[in-house]
């Protein structure tokens, strides 16, 4: 299934994002991809206010990894500074895709093979002017409820 979403600014980026942490359970993995500066932090900014957490959400590009405790707990991984999958098996990447809370990943075409088998994953693209395209695929999972709920918050 693939769901595309035309996002104008970055208050809808984070309002889209907002939805979907609200939609979120525990064990859900969302692959983040894009180009640098299109959108992906801001809605990671998003998903953690859906989940309740009530401090800062900032890219995690020279910590690799942050985690949020909101309604449950949120791991927002970026592999950007990363080299390859070895790096990504060094970091222990997988555990932190735990059944207790929610897991954002960006940049995981560093890491194809550190995938788990069901997961959300999110593509923003540059649209005309200032808009994004946002394409929402899914594997392994019948991910149609968070589609049916992205559609009740107006996507």
């Amino acid at each position: 299934m693939v769901y595309r979403i035309n996002v104008d600014t970055a208050e809808e980026m984070l309002r889209l994002g907002e939805c979907l942490g609200r939609l979120l359970q525990p064990g859900h993995v969302v692959l983040l991809s894009g180009d640098l500066g299109v959108g992906k932090t801001t809605l990671a900014q998003g998903v953690a206010r859906g989940l309740g957490v009530n401090r800062p959400v900032t890219s995690p590009t020279f910590t690799l990894i942050h985690e949020y405790q909101g309604r449950m707990p949120l791991y927002h991984i970026d592999l950007y500074r990363l080299s390859g999958e070895e790096e990504t098996l060094d970091l222990g990447l997988t555990d932190y895709m735990e059944p207790d809370g929610a897991t954002l990943l960006e940049w995981p075409e560093r890491a194809p093979a550190s995938w788990p088998d069901r997961f959300l994953k999110v593509t923003i693209s540059g649209g005309e002017g200032s808009g994004r395209v946002v394409e929402i695929t899914t594997n392994g999972e019948d991910w149609q409820e968070i589609v049916k709920g992205l559609e009740r918050c107006g996507f």
